[in-house]
């Protein structure tokens, strides 16, 4: 960011995938709360949770217990329907960020089209405002969307790396981290604070934590499939240890 200094990228980790692991057989374990303060321990510096409508991995109990939490920062991703709008109210996490969602999808697939709903998100980003929870949207790398954002009133947006995430290394990955770049230069000029996240590892991390603008990462699946392996807490300080790598070179 020009003529001041960057500060340090937090990390959300999405530990939504513990859940699915529980869910898989209906039972009290692998513990969510356990799983929050083990990636908090690694140098996570908020959790995020997906409260899916079909509830597929994350419950409304689990969403609950974060947000009561003391010293837990906590992310709720959300469709924007009027049940979600009203539990996000109730509860007021400390931030949110509004996402697309489709039942059938395995995963979110793209950004929200903020431009082509606008009064809707400017209903929600409102409602959820005066609640006082920090709002963020969830979109693709296109400037349509972001002057959409500014219009509905959001001074937060997590750009959508997917689409880079799964480009093959060489031109399809230029290209695509090319409009990432726009994106978050465009963004910087209209004065909207700038999270990035979807599909990013230790291996494709480097080049989103090095745009200027990136105030935060959130990343999920990459790090509980390695905690697999090594262990939450690890598998966080590892990503972490990329982020801050990717900082200073």
């Amino acid at each position: 960011m020009s003529g001041r200094q960057k500060s340090l990228i937090r990390l959300g980790i999405n530990i939504d995938h513990v859940a699915t692991l529980r869910q898989a057989r209906r039972t009290s374990y692998p513990d969510i709360m356990q799983a929050a303060k083990l990636a908090l321990s690694g140098g996570a510096d908020s959790i995020t949770v997906h409260l899916r409508e079909d509830r597929r991995h994350i419950q409304d109990g689990d969403v609950t217990l974060l947000v009561a939490e003391n010293g837990l920062r906590l992310n709720l991703e959300m469709a924007i329907t009027e049940e979600m709008v009203n539990i996000a109210c109730g509860l007021s996490p400390e931030n949110c960020c509004l996402v697309p969602e489709k039942r059938e999808e395995l995963t979110t697939e793209g950004g929200l089209d903020v431009a082509g709903q606008l009064e809707k998100v400017s209903s929600a980003v409102d409602r959820l405002t005066q609640a006082g929870v920090r709002v963020a949207l969830f979109i693709d790398a296109e400037a349509e969307q972001l002057e959409a954002a500014v219009a509905a009133g959001c001074e937060v947006i997590e750009l959508h790396t997917g689409m880079y995430a799964d480009a093959k290394e060489g031109a399809d990955r230029d290209r695509e981290l090319a409009r990432l770049t726009a994106a978050a230069n465009k963004a910087e000029e209209l004065g909207i604070t700038v999270h990035a996240g979807h599909g990013l590892t230790v291996q494709n991390v480097s080049a989103i934590a090095a745009l200027p603008q990136v105030e935060e990462l959130n990343i999920g699946h990459a790090i509980v499939a390695r905690a697999v392996f090594i262990g939450i807490a690890n598998a966080v300080a590892e990503m972490k240890q990329a982020i801050r790598k990717a900082e200073t070179t």
